[in-house]
């Protein structure tokens, strides 16, 4: 009994470790008021008044949209062409499923490398602009 015990305490620490940068997130995500959603116009906003985190948040959102595209692409492509040999609908789905889900990937690492996200904290960015948020809603 003793050793699963250590083995789970184990295997717990090693998963804290690892989602340890969600607790960057907590303040935000575990408030009694949820924050006010924001627009397009708000994070822009924001990326003209931060020079630092500013480029970084805007590099972060356009390798969003490499990945979005990605999943479209990788999703439509695979459905197709599930549907078109096997005439199967649910494997149409899970093909349209799967696609997406490897073209998301393949889409966030061919952003990763163009625009050298791993030269970016763009973890901080994002936090940057959700402290900003969380003041410029309460002063509203």
């Amino acid at each position: 009994m003793g050793d699963s015990r250590s083995l789970l305490d184990g295997f717990k620490g090693f998963w804290e470790e690892r989602l340890s940068f969600l607790d960057n997130y907590t303040r935000f995500t575990k408030r009694d008021t949820p924050l006010p959603s924001w627009s397009s116009s708000d994070v822009d906003e924001f990326i003209a008044s931060d020079p630092v985190n500013g480029p970084t948040l805007k590099t972060a959102r356009e390798a969003a949209a490499f990945g979005a595209t990605g999943a479209a692409l990788g999703a439509v492509s695979t459905a197709a062409f599930a549907w078109k040999y096997s005439k199967s609908p649910h494997g149409a789905a899970l093909s349209f499923l799967g696609g997406g889900l490897f073209g998301w990937t393949f889409g966030q690492e061919v952003a990763n490398h163009t625009m050298q996200l791993y030269k970016l904290d763009t973890m901080a960015a994002q936090v940057k602009f959700m402290e900003w948020w969380e003041r410029k809603s309460q002063r509203s």
